[in-house]
């Protein structure tokens, strides 16, 4: 199965998932360590860097990376110093453009009285600059610019700055974990931790200990291994060893089930899907947490539905969210979650035991309804949750407001805070576009959002709805909703 990659960065962040794969399958990982980097990097020539050892060096920290990463870091994204040094500093400006005008509107912007005129042009002084950027405001010629690492201006919470050595930095207490900045950093400096070794030995316990791993695969999954089907790679997953794949898409019904009555309940509710979002919520506008819906994520609830059938099960999400790597270790999903995994690191996976998807024979896997699937494109949630009040016949009128990237959601939080909004449910997205845009996608195209939803059309083309997909799940009978009933009764007709 071959992939062409998006960059020379997931290039190489794959490749070396791949062989610490491939080393903890054989049981030569502690003994074949030292090998990945020149094995990755053969030389004799460097081709990224200054020299070859350099490159190996830099390989060396993504194996720690792909091994766990720092156990005292309680961040899911690590700074790796020794790749982050070709960015220029953070500041503010003066290009070829400033004409030295009379009025110096940038001089009487400043705050810190760090901008003067020399030899009639505008002259900052670093020293004294905070980058405010209200000179770049003033300047009626677009004359002064701020130079920002991609990093930081790639942090929706604000949390990464220039370090003391230069390096950036990343401020756990501001981290949403959304791994934008993984995805931004042009040299690959700023990686999310893996857990790719924690689920192989889960997978190889399981025939020891007499346990089920069960691999959980996020909606966005559509069209991300393509030419290989969403049945092959479901396939795949139970080549590679485990016991079962489920939909998180079926969790994602039973969010909008106990969702939408807890939105009729409280009359102003926002969704709890995205842990990047939630984060955001509760380090940026603390006192709006209690607007926050108390329905765990569809990772947890799809975990909670498997383990209350098999308390013993292992559970592995599969998706494209780097904050679910924060997500699943918090208290707050119950154990439900065992590990996690990116599209990449599931490509990986597939890597390592040379599974070619595109050669298998598809497998079935068809549990949810359509708007579950949805949930992993913006507006998704919402629809989901208004259906789910139409199909209960509720006559609490939902009133979404569907915010895709955290400036979206901002200005909803905004607008919730001083009682301006004008909406009673907020679906809040950290990705631009939502899930079907994740960090950890392996792929990141307009066309994902498309992808998913012929895969939701397939599922509403059965007629299965969101109540009905949930209490199927939990063996109980359902008529199919009006539209589906009205369409079988059509088609009995033709009969």
């Amino acid at each position: 199965m071959k992939h062409t990659f998006e960059t020379k960065i997931q290039e190489l962040k794959t490749s070396v998932l791949a062989e610490v794969a491939r080393l903890t399958w054989e049981d030569k990982l502690q003994t074949g360590i030292l090998d990945i980097p020149e094995k990755i990097i053969p030389g004799p020539e460097s081709s990224l860097r200054c020299c070859i050892y350099k490159e190996r060096a830099i390989i060396g920290s993504r194996v720690k990376m792909a091994m766990g990463g720092d156990k005292s870091n309680p961040s899911v994204v690590e700074v790796l110093p020794i790749a982050c040094d070709e960015c220029p500093v953070t500041e503010m400006t003066v290009s070829a453009s400033c004409r030295g005008c009379l009025a110096t509107r940038c001089v009487h912007a400043c705050p810190k009285d760090a901008i003067s005129i020399v030899n009639h042009r505008a002259t900052i002084d670093h020293s004294k600059c905070i980058t405010c950027g209200k000179c770049v405001s003033a300047c009626q010629y677009s004359a002064i610019v701020k130079n920002q690492r991609p990093c930081e201006k790639g942090c929706p919470a604000k949390a990464i700055s220039m370090g003391p050595d230069k390096k950036a930095s990343i401020d756990i207490n501001e981290c949403i974990s959304c791994g934008n900045c993984v995805y931004q950093c042009p040299f690959g400096a700023i990686q999310d931790k893996s857990w790719i070794v924690d689920t192989i030995n889960m997978i190889r316990g399981g025939a020891h200990w007499g346990y089920k791993t069960y691999a959980v695969i996020a909606p966005s999954i559509a069209g991300q291994f393509s030419p290989a089907t969403y049945g092959q790679v479901v396939a795949g997953l139970k080549k590679i060893g485990f016991s079962g794949v489920a939909e998180v898409a079926l969790g994602a019904d039973m969010v909008a089930d106990r969702e939408s009555d807890e939105l009729a309940e409280k009359g102003v509710l926002t969704s709890s899907c995205c842990p990047g979002f939630v984060g955001y919520v509760k380090k940026k506008h603390p006192e709006l947490n209690q607007y926050v819906s108390h329905t765990p994520s569809p990772m947890v609830m799809i975990g909670l539905h498997l383990k209350e059938k098999e308390p013993d099960a292992k559970v592995v999400f599969v998706g494209p969210c780097v904050a679910k790597k924060k997500e699943f270790q918090l208290g707050r999903t119950m154990n439900a979650i065992d590990s996690v995994l990116t599209y990449e690191e599931l490509y990986a996976l597939f890597q390592s035991r040379d599974i070619d998807l595109e050669t298998l024979e598809e497998a079935e896997l068809d549990e949810a309804s359509g708007y579950g699937r949805n949930f992993a494109r913006s507006g998704g949630v919402a629809e989901a949750v208004v259906q789910t009040l139409k199909e209960k016949g509720s006559d609490f009128q939902a009133k979404a407001v569907p915010c895709s990237g955290t400036a979206a959601c901002e200005v909803a939080l905004m607008k919730l805070k001083v009682g301006r909004l004008e909406g009673n449910f907020i679906e809040g997205m950290a990705c631009e576009g939502g899930c079907v845009q994740g960090a950890g996608c392996l792929v990141r195209s307009p066309k994902n959002k498309l992808d998913v939803e012929k895969h939701a059309k397939e599922a509403n083309d059965q007629g299965r709805g969101v109540v009905q997909a949930v209490n199927a799940a939990k063996g109980v009978e359902t008529p199919a909703p009006a539209k589906a009933a009205a369409k079988a009764e059509g088609k009995a007709e033709k009969a």
